[in-house]
């Protein structure tokens, strides 16, 4: 009896595997790409950020140092290589773990937030850096206005939420035995505005997102270790604590990793959690609720530190990739209906890495997803470089959202309408955990799947549809 069901089990694996045109064409799912990091000596590395600092069109990729310089890696004639800023920017005589760029001010330009952290928890010596690159990198925490609101919490993540829609974001910083803080900038005098909206709560902070989770504007989840997770509603831009109400305060868990995605393909946004040597969770939104799709093989505790969503191989279903540390990393397949497929890796298991920090962009332009994974904490390593192992990019398509003020539009979500299915992506505002993904929406597409529109929805609840949409390029759609 048991060999029969085995048979016809394996059976119906295959005929699903047919139907869905996935059947991989190589060995392993990605190739090691390390080679193309120009000078890449072992380092202490924690967060990893994408954006575009000079506003050339090119997007880089923001590397922490803790006790080692950032780096702002740009890909030219094959090569990733650092590019060097200025000595507020490297900063090595800090230890900087988390990093987010977003639009404060409203220029147009991205601003970035280093988060330092030279304790584990509690009070810190360094503060934090806001990085305003349209005025000679300045630093807004080092003007005076400024220098009595300055975090001196050790904190963990950070991420940017567009709390009245108009395209000037604040700066959340999840703070680990202090109160957490919410930022907004005016005329470069930063204020502290947790405290008003009763968002300066003390708890072991981990990760950080923001996006359309319940509603038309942007949300706030917040992962945490000792205590439970953090659930804020935007509505007109305050925010109703909806933890409990929408079982996901998990408060036995210790959140790390945690990622915006799509679960079900149905254009609603869930929420991935990877738990600290707990049980990691796939939340699926319902409306009213969130449900843990999470198989027993995906709950396996692990040291887990970055988690992403996103579709390495442009077959049309997601991948999720478990950054550890101190052990192998793994990846599962998102199929239809919140079925998970586990994916064997080879070249990225990195069975001794000591992961801390991970982020994805199509930073060479191919159209192929490239994976840059960062390594520190207990001993210096290199970074890793890595992609699918593929003949050619196939058919994908890629949209970059630009709101009114001509920044990235972090916190928007895009919508791929076919006739196969409705998948929503989050234009990332960071951090997961200390990371902050490239700000534009990737897809791969399904063998026979035709696209029928694609719908931005932006962070003031307002919509765009584009019902002509060209395959193999990037489409940049202005609110």
């Amino acid at each position: 009896m048991l060999k029969n069901f085995t048979h016809f089990f394996s059976l119906t694996s295959l005929l699903t595997w047919l139907l869905c045109g996935i059947i991989p064409a190589h060995a392993d799912f990605f190739i090691n790409q390390s080679h193309r990091i120009s000078e890449n000596p072992p380092r202490l590395s924690y967060g990893v950020s994408v954006a575009d600092l000079d506003k050339d069109g090119s997007n880089e990729f923001i590397v922490t140092g803790f006790g080692y310089p950032n780096l702002a890696l740009s890909y030219k004639n094959g090569i990733l290589s650092n590019r060097e800023i200025d000595k507020v920017f490297t900063d090595e005589s800090r230890k900087t773990i988390g990093v987010a760029a977003c639009d404060v001010d409203g220029d147009g330009f991205e601003e970035v937030y280093f988060l330092n952290t030279d304790s584990y928890s509690g009070e810190k010596v360094l503060a934090d850096r806001l990085l305003d690159f349209q005025s000679a990198n300045v630093d807004l925490f080092e003007i005076h206005e400024n220098q009595p609101v300055a975090n001196l919490t050790a904190g963990r993540s950070v991420a940017c939420v567009d709390r009245k829609g108009d395209g000037r974001y604040a700066i959340y910083v999840s703070n680990y035995g202090g109160p957490s803080r919410l930022y907004e900038i005016k005329q470069n005098i930063v204020t502290d505005i947790a405290n008003q909206l009763g968002m300066d709560r003390v708890t072991g902070g981990r990760a950080v997102v923001s996006g359309h989770i319940l509603g038309d504007r942007n949300d706030l989840f917040a992962a945490n270790e000792r205590g439970p997770n953090f659930l804020y509603q935007n509505i007109n831009g305050d925010f109703l604590d909806r933890t409990v109400e929408y079982n996901i305060a998990d408060t036995l868990q210790n959140g790390r990793g945690t990622a915006l995605a799509d679960i079900m393909y149905n254009g609603r946004l869930g929420i991935i959690i990877g738990n600290w040597n707990g049980y990691h969770r796939l939340f699926a939104s319902d409306k009213n609720n969130f449900h843990d799709l999470a198989t027993a093989e995906f709950k396996e505790p692990s040291r887990i530190r970055t988690v992403i969503s996103a579709d390495f191989d442009n077959d049309g279903y997601d991948e999720i990739f478990f950054n550890n540390i101190g052990q192998p990393n793994r990846m599962f397949r998102l199929l239809e209906n919140g079925i998970l497929e586990r994916v064997e890796l080879t070249a990225a298991l990195e069975s001794e890495g000591l992961g801390t920090g991970a982020a994805v962009a199509d930073i060479d332009g191919n159209g192929i997803l490239d994976l840059l994974i960062a390594h520190g904490e207990s001993a210096p390593q290199p970074l890793s470089l890595f992609t699918a192992d593929l003949a050619s990019a196939g058919r994908f398509v890629r949209i970059q959202p630009v709101n009114l003020n001509g920044a990235p539009a972090r916190g928007a979500t895009v919508t791929l309408n076919t006739n196969l299915r409705s998948h929503a992506k989050t234009i990332d505002a960071g951090s997961g955990y200390l990371c902050q993904m490239e700000p534009v929406a990737h897809y791969g597409l399904r063998k026979n799947e035709i696209i029928k529109s694609v719908s931005v929805l932006w962070t003031d609840g307002t919509e765009k549809i584009l019902t002509i949409i060209e395959e193999r390029k990037t489409h940049i759609v202005r609110q």
